[in-house]
């Protein structure tokens, strides 16, 4: 069959050869060490990974400096994880120290690995933020960069944590960064509706189609017939920003109103618990680049508060499920604000959604 270029291309015939003598075969792996993993398969052949931490945002430079180490050390074999992180595979033990040394002169710390007790926290997932992104509430690379220089030590594993930590964040409510179900996660958040600039509206938006994008129904047309514009019912706005995606007549990002919300306790792995949802610890912390020094420190205090008191193996939500929210509000010297409470009116309809639901 002829070649397409319609459609992916064929991973396997980008893979290194160890795996593709052993696909399917592997026997087990181990963490020889922060950012090192070895995987032996049934054979007997072993492939060494060596993992760093990595911007989500990076040059065309940056990108052929890594294919340099990949193309000396690694026969041309790199990869990225979904956390940014890239990933050099080598079948040769001996290209592990230098591969490691080549990655240290780029300034890329190896760590981030490890899902039992003695873990690394792992790499943030984040959006786009203000260099990019016209919803953001608030930035992203700027934050990740400030709390990944205060967790350094964590990530490069000289500390550890109880078990897999994930960070992520996501600059508005509409989450690209996907933080529902992290360990820790911050939230860009708007806290003002949208500025409705009744002038441009009728002509640069489709007054039904704004209407349609809001998900709590809280835009409808505007009362007087001579106004071809919309109106917002502020009681239901949920500030989400979905309508400016598609009206650039309604922004609703404001210096004063916006700032940033912390969540815990998420998770996606199946084991011992089901997956859980995060859920809103801080309501409201303000936008303060260049360093966001209130966010830094709120998350760092949370994950030491975790390191120190959560048992071995114990993700973060399985902790607070162990000790009750009560106690961990106590310790993390949290305030619990009325925003907390969730009164959603659709609320119970989220209510235990687990595949794992027993009635009772």
């Amino acid at each position: 069959m002829c070649p397409t270029d319609v459609g992916p291309p064929d991973f396997k015939t980008m893979l290194p050869d160890v795996i593709k003598k052993n696909y399917g075969k592997w026997k087990y792996h181990e963490i020889l060490k922060p950012g090192v993993m070895k995987h032996v398969a049934e054979s007997g052949d072993a492939l060494y990974t060596v993992r760093a931490g990595s911007p989500k945002l990076v040059s065309t430079d940056f990108i052929r400096d890594l294919c340099n180490i990949a193309d000396t050390y690694c026969d041309g074999h790199l990869r990225f994880t979904s956390r940014y992180n890239p990933e050099l595979l080598t079948p040769k033990k001996e290209n592990v120290e230098p591969i490691i040394k080549e990655l240290n002169k780029l300034g890329l710390p190896v760590g981030g690995t490890g899902s039992g007790p003695g873990a690394c926290l792992s790499n943030v997932i984040h959006t786009q933020g203000w260099i990019h992104c016209h919803g953001a509430a608030s930035d992203a690379s700027g934050i990740v960069k400030a709390m990944m220089d205060e967790l350094y030590d964590y990530f490069v594993g000289k500390k550890t944590l109880p078990a897999k930590t994930r960070l992520s964040l996501a600059c508005c409510l509409n989450m690209c960064g996907a933080i529902h179900a992290s360990d820790v996660a911050v939230v860009g958040m708007h806290t003002q509706v949208p500025k409705i600039d009744h002038e441009k509206m009728h002509v640069m938006c489709e007054i039904p189609t704004v209407a349609a994008s809001c998900p709590t129904r809280a835009i409808r047309r505007h009362p007087d017939p001579n106004i071809k514009s919309v109106v917002v019912d502020e009681t239901k706005c949920m500030y989400c920003g979905n309508c400016f995606t598609v009206c650039p007549a309604m922004p609703l990002a404001s210096a004063e109103g916006d700032g940033v919300a912390i969540f815990v306790g998420g998770k996606v792995s199946n084991a011992r618990k089901p997956p859980m949802f995060s859920r809103v610890v801080v309501p409201h912390l303000p936008n303060n680049p260049p360093r966001w020094p209130e966010v830094v420190n709120t998350v760092k205090h949370i994950i030491e508060v975790y390191a120190e008191n959560a048992r071995w193996g114990e993700r973060m939500g399985e902790w607070i499920q162990r000790v009750g929210w009560e106690r961990f509000f106590k310790l993390t010297d949290l305030p619990f604000p009325m925003q907390l409470i969730d009164d959603f009116e659709l609320a119970r309809d989220t209510f235990r959604s687990t595949t794992q639901f027993k009635w009772t």
